[in-house]
């Protein structure tokens, strides 16, 4: 973490609210589903897919829980109505995890239900460290129970991830596979930069290995490139693999995996818990709070350009 961005980050709680509204604008699609749908049409336009997420985690109250869970299906309808090409992403605590595990599956159930009458797919998002046993507890669960149309996220920052993967294989999992934004012990995680990226790049070859479809997700070039070579190495057509990255961040690069026939998903958050997303994601990863400073900075005096 460089001084400047340890130093963004300790002033954001005292940003008005406008203001982080103002700059978390591209990096999130709005308040209400109508905007999310909006982007998710440009994207659709621009020959990129969309991974939809309904902003609110950590939810305290039962009925909150089922409200975004009725949320979920409605994006789901709406994708088949204007036959949009976009999944969903839930976290599980957006769907009660924290209540019980019992809430957290009967309403992700409902969901995926939902979602495979409709010809769709759901995501399980993961959280931080305390989630991933209850996460990949109920995919399996999911999955033995017959829903094949569910897919799970493991971060290259944990250094359990490559038993994951191994304890997944029998199942061929759908992963989407990122470094991770959560500051976990060093007893549990990789700290520096370059072990997270060997980290990923082992995890992407035993997926590959074990025939698992893979969203690559990151916005780190070099990794990008490994990505790349790996599936280049397997023989991979376009419909085995996508790239991932988040609404907002890096697009000149995505563009660039477009134009190179890759296919792209982009995760587009929204929702009325905007606040809380963009301020938590700014304060677990200081680097994006540097990048979007630059950008902000970039935007606003003629002739700069900004960091993506």
């Amino acid at each position: 973490m460089s001084l400047v961005d340890s130093a963004i980050v300790r002033l954001l709680p005292a940003v008005p609210r406008q203001v982080v509204r103002r700059i978390s604008g591209r990096y999130i699609a709005g308040e209400e589903l109508g905007d999310a749908l909006r982007v998710v049409r440009e994207l659709n336009a621009a020959g990129k897919l969309a991974t939809l997420d309904v902003l609110g985690e950590e939810i305290t109250n039962p009925d909150e829980a089922r409200a975004i869970a009725t949320a979920y299906r409605e994006a789901i309808d709406a994708f088949a109505r204007e036959e949009l090409d976009s999944n969903i992403s839930v976290k599980p605590t957006a769907l009660g995890l924290n209540l019980g595990y019992e809430l957290f599956r009967e309403n992700l159930e409902g969901v995926v239900r939902h979602a495979a009458e409709r010809g769709n797919f759901v995501r399980i998002d993961m959280e931080d460290s305390s989630t991933t046993d209850d996460t990949l507890r109920v995919y399996r669960e999911l999955r033995a129970a017959g829903h094949d149309e569910i897919g799970v996220v493991l971060q290259a920052r944990l250094k359990r991830t490559l038993t994951d993967v191994r304890e997944l294989a029998d199942l061929r999992p759908n992963v989407r596979l990122c470094k991770g934004i959560y500051i976990e012990p060093p007893e549990i995680a990789y700290r520096d930069f370059d072990s997270v990226r060997a980290s990923f790049v082992q995890a992407l070859g035993a997926l590959f290995e074990g025939g698992s479809y893979v969203g690559i997700a990151t916005h780190d070039e070099w990794l990008v490139e490994q990505g790349q070579r790996l599936v280049l190495d397997a023989g991979f057509g376009r419909e085995e693999y996508e790239f991932q990255m988040l609404l907002g961040v890096r697009p000149q690069l995505g563009d660039e995996l477009v134009r190179g026939g890759h296919r792209l998903r982009i995760y587009t958050p929204f929702g009325r818990h905007w606040y809380a997303y963009s301020m938590r994601r700014l304060q677990e990863n200081p680097k994006i709070a540097g990048y979007i400073a630059a950008d902000t900075v970039g935007r606003l005096l003629p002739g700069r350009n900004g960091v993506r």
